[in-house]
C-alpha cells in the first residue's frame, strides 16, 4: 500500500528507465506495470538478465504512487491488454481474483514445482492467496514491505542526551520496545536543539487522499488489541473494531500526532517523512521499509547515523506491524501469457531473488531471507526480518476501496483535525464498514 513518494525517492531515475528501455522495445515484448519507486529501478535492472536469458523484451509502465491505483484497476476494469504482468497492491487480490483480472496460477505453480511453502508465510497470505487462507494463488510474492521505524543513532549516542534522557525516564536511551517508550523518546527530541537548529520528535503518517492515515494508525491499533472483526463471525466488527483497547490505541496516535510531530505534518506520508528525516527535522521516522536502502546510502543522515527498529508492542505486549508490499501476477487478458509466464518462474529462481535482495528489492523468499547470512547482508535487514514476522493488513475485500476511504476520514478526522473522540471515530467506522458490506450482500 503506497501513495506520493516524490522525486527525492528516485522516480526520476525510474521513469527514464522505463522510457529508456520501452523505446527499445518491440511488439512481442511483455509489458510489466508497477509503480515509479527505487524498487522499479532495481527491477529494470534484474530484468536485463531475463532478457538475456530466454530472448524476451522487457517493456516497464511505471506510474507514480499518487496515480498507480487509478490508473492500473481502470486499465484491469476496462480489460485492457497494456500489461501482460503486473505487480498489484495487496489489498487489490480480492477483487482482481472475483472479477477474473488476475490468471489463477494454481496448476502453473504445480507444474513448474513453484511451492508456496518456499515463501514467508505472510507474504503469501498477504500478496497471493484469496479467499485468505485457502491455496487458492493469483499471485508470486514479490516485493516484500513493512512499516518499521528509522531514528538517529547519532543523536540517540550523544553522552549528554544519554545522561538526561536516563535522569528523566529512568532507562537507557535506546530503540524502543514499547509505544510508551517511543513516546517519551518522542517527547524528549520535541523542539530541542541539536548542533543549532529546532528538531522535533517523530515523523508520521497523516496523509488524508489515498491511505496514509490508516496505515499508519493501524500499525499503532493492532498493537493494542484492535480486530478487523469477530474471528468466529465473519463481518461482526462491534466491539472488535470499536473495542476499548482499540480506542485507547487511536487516542495514543493521537496524542503522539499532537505531542511530538514537526511542523506542517497534517497531511503526511512517505515522500514527506523521507524528506523530514533527510532534512534532519526529526529523531524518528514511520516509514515502509522500503526507504531503507536508500537512506542508509544518504549522505547526511545514513551509513553510522541511522539505525532502524521494529514497530514497537503495545500496552498488552501484543506487536504487530502493517504490512506493505505486493505480489506479480499475469494479467488475464493479455495475449501473452504464456511469456508472462515464463518471467514468473524465472522471478521465483532463487538465484534470481537473491540478486533481487542486493539491487535492492525486498525478496519474500524463505532462501534468501533465512539465509544465516541475511541479516548481516545489510544494517536494515534483520529489523525487515523482525518486522515481517509480526504483518497484519488491512482488508483485501473486493469492496477495499470505499473500506479504505472511512477509515482515511474518520482517523483524519479525529487525529488531525481533532473532531469528536476516539470512540466516536470507530463508532462511525463500523457503521461506514457495516454499510459496505451490507451492500455487498455479506451481511
Amino acid at each position: 500500500m503506497k501513495s506520493s513518494l516524490k522525486l527525492a525517492l528516485g522516480l526520476a531515475s525510474a521513469i527514464a528507465a522505463s522510457t529508456a528501455v520501452s523505446n527499445a522495445a518491440h511488439a512481442e515484448d511483455l509489458t510489466l506495470c508497477w509503480a515509479a519507486w527505487d524498487p522499479a529501478n532495481a527491477l529494470v535492472e534484474l530484468s536485463k538478465d531475463f532478457t538475456k536469458e530466454t530472448g524476451i523484451g522487457m517493456k516497464f509502465e511505471f506510474v507514480p504512487w499518487t496515480n498507480y491505483a487509478d490508473r492500473f484497476l481502470n486499465e484491469l476494469n476496462s480489460h485492457g491488454k497494456l500489461c501482460d504482468l503486473i505487480i498489484g497492491d495487496s489489498q487489490w487480490i480480492g477483487g482482481a481474483a472475483e472479477n477474473g483480472h488476475y490468471v489463477k496460477l494454481n496448476d502453473f505453480f504445480d507444474k513448474e514445482k513453484i511451492s508456496m511453502d518456499d515463501f514467508v508465510p505472510a507474504t503469501v497470505v498477504g500478496y497471493s492467496e484469496w479467499p485468505k487462507n485457502t491455496p487458492n494463488y493469483w499471485a508470486l510474492p514479490a516485493m516484500g514491505d513493512v512499516v518499521g521505524w528509522t531514528y538517529r543513532k547519532d543523536w540517540f549516542s550523544k553522552p549528554e542526551l544519554q545522561k538526561e534522557f536516563k535522569e528523566k525516564y529512568g532507562w537507557d536511551l535506546g530503540p524502543p520496545a514499547t509505544f510508551d517508550q517511543l513516546k517519551q523518546i518522542a517527547e524528549f527530541f520535541q523542539k530541542r536543539q541539536i548542533d543549532g537548529k529546532t528538531v522535533y520528535g517523530a515523523s508520521i503518517y497523516t496523509e488524508r487522499g489515498s491511505e496514509g492515515i490508516t496505515m499508519g494508525a493501524m500499525d499503532v491499533l493492532y498493537s493494542y488489541g484492535f480486530q478487523y472483526e469477530n474471528p468466529k463471525k465473519p463481518y461482526e466488527m462491534e466491539g472488535f473494531v470499536n473495542s476499548a483497547d482499540s480506542v485507547k490505541g487511536l487516542e495514543f496516535y493521537k496524542a503522539l500526532y499532537d505531542c511530538c510531530t514537526p511542523p506542517g505534518a497534517s497531511n503526511s506520508y512517505m515522500g514527506e517523512g523521507v524528506d523530514a528525516f533527510k532534512s534532519g527535522q526529526v529523531a524518528m521516522h514511520m516509514n515502509f521499509a522500503f526507504t531503507w536502502p536508500g537512506l542508509q546510502k544518504d549522505e547526511n543522515v545514513g551509513g553510522d547515523k541511522i539505525g532502524y527498529f521494529v514497530n514497537p508492542k503495545g500496552p498488552g505486549g501484543a506487536q504487530f506491524a502493517q504490512l506493505g508490499g505486493q505480489g506479480i501476477s499475469v494479467v488475464s487478458y493479455s495475449d501473452k501469457q504464456e511469456s508472462a509466464l515464463k518471467y514468473i518462474k524465472w522471478f521465483a529462481n532463487k538465484d534470481v531473488q537473491a540478486k533481487w535482495w542486493s539491487l535492492g528489492g525486498y525478496s519474500c523468499l524463505n532462501s534468501v531471507v533465512k539465509d544465516p547470512k541475511f541479516p548481516s547482508s545489510q544494517p536494515y535487514a534483520q529489523a525487515f526480518l523482525d518486522s515481517m514476522a509480526i504483518v497484519k493488513d488491512f482488508w483485501a475485500e473486493p469492496s477495499y476501496a470505499p473500506l479504505l476511504q472511512a477509515s482515511q476520514k474518520r482517523f483524519h478526522d479525529y487525529v488531525v483535525a481533532g473532531q469528536g473522540s476516539a470512540k466516536d471515530a470507530l463508532d462511525g467506522l463500523v457503521k461506514d464498514w457495516t454499510q459496505v458490506f451490507q451492500d455487498d450482500g455479506k451481511m
